[in-house]
C-alpha cells in the first residue's frame, strides 16, 4: 500500500486533494489508501471537507489511515452534559453525526471519503459495513465483537472498542471510524463516551492482541475494501 509522510497542521488541507479519473474505473475500483501518520485533527477535518466539496463525478474514493494527538470531538447531536469534566484536552465541534468521543495516539482512525451515491450505498447500509469491517478485523485476532442496533459502534463484552460517525454531502461521505488499539483510555473517563454515562471502553492491547496501529489499520482498510466489493457485486 502507498505510504505518505505525516502532514503538518499547516499543510494538511493543501496537500490532500482529490484526483480525477474515468468515471467507470472510479466506480468499480477499491478506495485508495493514504497513510497520514500522526496528524492534527483540525487541519485533517478541514481537508476532508475540502476533498468532499471539490470531488467530481469520477473522483476516486479514498480511505485515510492516521492517528490524532489528544483531542475530544463532538457531533451535531452532542449535549452539554456529555462534555469533558475538568480536562485540558482540546475540544473540537464537528459536523458528523453522534455525540462526543476522544482521539489520541494509539488509536487507529480510518476516514472514509466515499461517493455513496455512486456505489449505490445508503448511509445505514454503509454504517453496517463499517461495523462489520471492525468485527471481521477483530475476529482475525480471535476477538469476538458485536454491533448494537441502538448504539452505533463496535463492542466487546459490552465495552466499546470502536466509535463511528459520518457526514454525507451531495452523496459524498466523510469522517469514519476509530478503533482503540494501544492508548491511554483515561480521557474517556472525563466524558460520557458517545453520550452514554458510565460506558466502559476497551482496546485491542487489553484483549491480548499484539498487533500495532499500523497493522490493524491496514487490515481494517483491506477488509472494508472487500466488503465494498461484495456489496457492489450484489447490486
Amino acid at each position: 500500500m502507498h505510504r505518505e509522510s505525516p502532514h503538518s497542521p499547516a499543510s494538511a488541507e493543501a496537500a490532500i486533494t482529490p484526483a480525477a479519473g474515468p468515471a467507470a474505473r472510479a466506480r468499480h475500483a477499491g478506495p485508495r489508501v493514504r497513510h497520514l501518520g500522526l496528524a492534527e485533527y483540525e487541519p485533517t477535518y478541514a481537508a476532508m471537507r475540502q476533498f468532499t466539496a471539490s470531488r467530481q463525478r469520477d473522483t476516486p474514493d479514498e480511505l485515510w489511515l492516521l492517528q490524532h494527538p489528544s483531542v475530544y470531538t463532538t457531533g451535531l447531536a452532542c449535549r452539554p452534559e456529555h462534555l469533558p469534566r475538568g480536562s485540558s484536552i482540546p475540544l473540537v465541534r464537528t459536523d458528523r453525526g453522534g455525540q462526543i468521543t476522544y482521539h489520541g495516539p494509539g488509536q487507529v482512525v480510518m476516514y472514509t471519503l466515499l461517493d455513496l451515491a455512486r456505489r449505490d450505498l445508503k448511509i445505514r447500509t454503509f454504517v453496517g459495513l463499517l461495523e462489520q469491517a471492525v468485527i471481521d478485523t477483530l475476529a482475525q485476532y480471535n476477538v469476538s465483537a458485536q454491533a448494537k442496533s441502538t448504539a452505533p459502534g463496535v463492542y466487546v463484552k459490552g465495552a466499546k472498542i470502536a466509535a463511528l460517525g459520518l457526514r454525507v454531502r451531495r452523496g459524498g461521505c466523510y469522517h469514519g471510524v476509530a478503533l482503540n488499539v494501544d492508548m491511554d483510555l483515561a480521557p474517556f473517563l472525563a466524558i460520557d463516551p458517545c453520550g452514554y454515562p458510565g460506558l466502559a471502553v476497551t482496546q485491542t492491547r487489553d484483549l491480548g492482541v499484539a498487533a500495532n496501529v499500523a497493522e490493524l489499520g491496514d487490515r481494517l482498510a483491506a477488509i472494508l475494501t472487500q466488503l465494498l466489493a461484495q456489496h457492489e457485486s450484489k447490486h
